[in-house]
């Protein structure tokens, strides 16, 4: 019932497009700890609906991000969460909120906006720099980037290349940022997941779809990951920037095409 389901809103052809995609997502985020849904939303949405390609990527995103964070133990998990409070509160917030304006909003418009924020940081931080941040301003920043990455994501269902350029800026090590990224992806997946069985996107007809996306997520993840052990923080930083850098110059295509 559940693949006759899918075959009402892809083709074959299509189908197996969107395992491959999902596959390629789940490596990457397996090797770097992100960039899932960029891969997926601009992978499924060259010949699926916006809202169709949303639905997909929603349960790969959460359950990765959870897999994510808890391996190794919880408590790494609690201390990274604990450390970027403020970062999560206010991304969580802003995805629940601005989700409901998916439907009202150009998406070309968010696109385009989040790609040269991202290609601009990337940029900077290509130079060798990094955010210098005095501690009492710490909270400012951690509410700032939260904010406006959590309008982007209930929007466009991508908040990682905001949320990850920040972490590196702000030079966090690789085990922190991998643990930290998969508590923040997760939490606001999760909510995100809530907020479009809300407003729609996710439904009777796209739930099959997303569950079944599922199995290539956590098959290509669980390789990437292999890839994540053998990276000391330098190359994982520099392997950080290259994704980043992709993604924000793929934004900037989607938005001005």
């Amino acid at each position: 019932m559940t693949f006759d389901s899918i075959l009402t809103l892809l083709t074959l052809p299509q189908i197996f497009a969107a395992i491959c995609i999902t596959l390629l997502a789940g490596f990457v985020k397996g090797a770097i700890g992100f960039a899932m849904p960029m891969i997926m939303i601009s992978g499924l949405g060259s010949f699926l609906s916006p809202e169709l390609a949303l639905a997909g990527l929603i349960f790969s995103t959460v359950v990765t991000n959870v897999w994510q964070a808890l391996r190794g133990g919880g408590r790494e998990a609690v201390e990274a969460a604990w450390q970027y409070r403020l970062y999560i509160g206010a991304l969580l917030l802003l995805i629940a909120l601005s989700a409901q304006l998916v439907v009202i909003l150009p998406q070309s418009v968010v696109f385009l906006s989040l790609g040269i924020i991202v290609v601009v940081l990337v940029s900077y931080l290509l130079f060798g720099r990094a955010l210098h941040i005095p501690a009492q301003h710490r909270g400012a920043y951690d509410l700032g980037f939260g904010v406006v990455s959590g309008l982007v994501g209930g929007i466009a269902g991508i908040w990682g290349p905001l949320t990850v350029a920040y972490l590196t800026a702000v030079d966090t090590p690789k085990k922190l940022q991998i643990k930290a990224t998969g508590v923040i992806f997760g939490s606001g997946a999760l909510v995100l997941m809530l907020a479009h069985l809300r407003s729609g996107v996710l439904n009777a007809q796209t739930i099959p779809l997303s569950a079944a996306l599922l199995v290539p997520a956590m098959g290509g993840m669980m390789l990437g990951q292999r890839v994540q052990d053998r990276l000391d923080q330098k190359k994982f930083k520099r392997m950080t920037l290259f994704v980043l850098m992709v993604a924000g110059v793929n934004l900037i295509r989607r938005g001005l095409f």
